[in-house]
Formats: C-alpha cells, structure tokens, sequence
C-alpha cells in the first residue's frame, strides 16, 4: 500500500498499551554461584516499559522526561524501530515502526547526543554525501537542504574539517545536519545538547524550533537540561519506572504541583520580616499561594514603596524534582 509522506498523517505518532521487557541473567556470588547458574541460569524481568499510552500530533514540539532509567530511550528506540515491543501497539506516521518499511525510515530521525554517525577520520560532508546516496535524495533537493541546514547552524566553517578535529558542540551540529538531510517529518531527539556550553547549547535549541516553525516536522525531545524543554516543548510526557505519570501542558503542570509564588525584594530591608520575609543570600524572600501575591506586594509597598522586587514562579527543574519525589499532578486523557 501507497502511503502519503507528506500529509499531517505522516506526522502523526499513536502509542498505545507500549510495553517493553527485559529477561536479565541472575548470577549467584562466588565460584559455587557460577557454576550453578551454569547447569541452570535464573532470569528476572525488567519493565523498562510498561502500558504506555499517549498520542503527539502533526507538527507539536512534546518534551519526554524521567529520571535515569524511567524508560526514555527505550520507548524512543521502540518509536524509530530499534527495538520491538514486548506489548502493545504502535503508529508512526502510519506505520509500524519495527516493520522497518523502507518509507517509514524516510520519515524518521532519531538523533541521540551519546552516539554519532560521523564518519570519524573524514569531513562531515562525506557523511552528508553518504546519508544522501542511502535516502535516495535527489542531488537538487540535497543541495537545497543542506545549504538551508549549514545557515541555520551556521555550521559553513565545519564541512571540509575531519569530524576527529572538531568540537563535541561543532559535532552536534553536524550530527543535526547529517540527520536531517533526508527531510524527515518525525524528530525524535535523545539528549541533542548534552555536554555542550551554555552559548552552543542555545543555538541548538534555536536551530530545533526554527526547524519545526519551517517545516512542521513533529519533535519528541528528552533532556536533562530544563532550559531545552522550558524554551521548546509546551507540552510533556513524564514517566517514571516505565509508566506515565503526567501529559499535558507544562504550565498547568507549575499550577498544579507547585502553585506558590516567591516575591524577591533585591535588598535588605529589616521591616519586612514583620510581612514573612526571610533574607537570603544578601536578598529577603517570601514564598506565598500565587492568590495572595497582590495582597503581599500591596503590604510591601505600603512599607517601602521605592522597593526593588521580583515575582518568581519556581524553575522547572524543582517542579520536575518534585513530580519524581511523588508529587501527583494531573494527567490529561
């Protein structure tokens, strides 16, 4: 059957009850252990994944979070293919991704930040040129592309250097370009920004939101970085040991598992304890519902009306942190 890979169909990811299991060797102590699980080895299952269940639409940017372990990587190889499932089902795209039909993998990226395909002793650009002859693209539309692709990641100065000689910031950009020249519709990113610099990590999350504004393609992004997801992914799926514990928008989830607000006055002002106002590294702090934050700053300003303040919501990796520790937000059907 005839599929179209160009329509919102194609952008479409469906999982449903997704299991994935392990059967581990279990290996008893010492030289007697050994020899027994010789003659008659143990197993135990591991659930890496367990009935996950969520659905991304054509073109959305969704952040995929969890703690070391949770699942993560494992769903996102199960998504490209890599691995089957133990259970459930799967659509990407339309299709069945462990079926490995030739145009599915035409639609599909995945790009993990702890692995490369760069040819290592040569210029990036022959792995372009490579990934190009493997994709059957056509010699026009690979030169549209990656010259649209070394603009956005400025990345001009890198092709004609051995991938060996390059930055691990300088490789992420190529590993992006190498991974996109195809023009896939399905981004599943693994950690792209890991071990980069602040700046790098920066242009890397500008080139990944220009990308899908230019051509819609859908992004399911995991990091451990909060400024990655704060900056690309309004919606989140959040797993833990395998199962989903939260998916919906990432600021109903600050409403939900941490509500309050913290009013940050920039200078010492010993009046304010009497308000609940605590100093704090060289600054006074109140943490307060974010229903009483108008009530408060009116008492502030009653007391030191020229006051320099701030009103924080709590960074997101405390949010994340406190969702791991079993905070329970919400989920969304």
């Amino acid at each position: 059957m005839i599929r179209d890979t160009t329509g919102p169909e194609a952008r479409l990811i469906r999982v449903t009850g997704l299991s994935k299991t392990y059967r581990v060797p279990v290996t008893k102590p010492g030289l007697r252990g050994s020899i027994a699980s010789f003659f008659a080895r143990e197993v135990r299952e591991v659930h890496a994944v367990r009935d996950l269940s969520f659905r991304i639409e054509p073109g959305e940017r969704v952040g995929f979070l969890g703690p070391n372990g949770a699942g993560k990587t494992t769903t996102l190889k199960m998504l490209s293919g890599l691995l089957y499932p133990s259970g459930g089902e799967v659509r990407v795209g339309g299709f069945v991704p462990q079926e490995r039909d030739p145009a599915f993998l035409q639609l599909v990226t995945l790009v993990m930040g702890q692995k490369q395909q760069l040819l290592w002793d040569l210029p990036a650009r022959e792995t372009f040129e490579l990934n190009r002859a493997m994709y059957g693209v056509d010699r026009k539309e690979f030169t549209e592309t990656l010259d649209e692709l070394i603009a956005l990641l400025r990345a001009e100065p890198l092709l004609e250097k051995p991938v060996r000689n390059l930055s691990l910031g300088e490789r992420m950009k190529c590993e992006l370009i190498a991974a996109l020249v195809h023009r896939p519709m399905i981004l599943f990113l693994d950690e792209p920004t890991i071990g980069l610099d602040v700046e790098m990590q920066v242009q890397v999350r500008q080139f990944i939101a220009e990308h899908n504004r230019r051509t819609g393609a859908t992004v399911l992004l995991t990091s451990h970085y909060m400024q990655d997801i704060a900056a690309l992914t309004p919606r989140l799926l959040i797993i833990d040991e395998g199962q989903l514990r939260y998916d919906g928008a990432l600021d109903e989830l600050t409403r939900t598992v941490a509500p309050e607000r913290r009013i940050v006055v920039h200078q010492v002002l010993p009046e304010l304890a009497a308000l609940g106002f605590a100093v704090t590294e060289g600054r006074m702090v109140a943490t307060v519902p974010a229903s009483e934050v108008n009530a408060l700053l009116q008492r502030v300003f009653a007391v030191a009306p020229l006051v320099e303040l701030g009103v924080e919501v709590p960074p997101l990796d405390e949010v994340i942190g406190r969702v791991f520790r079993g905070a329970s937000p919400t989920e969304t059907p």
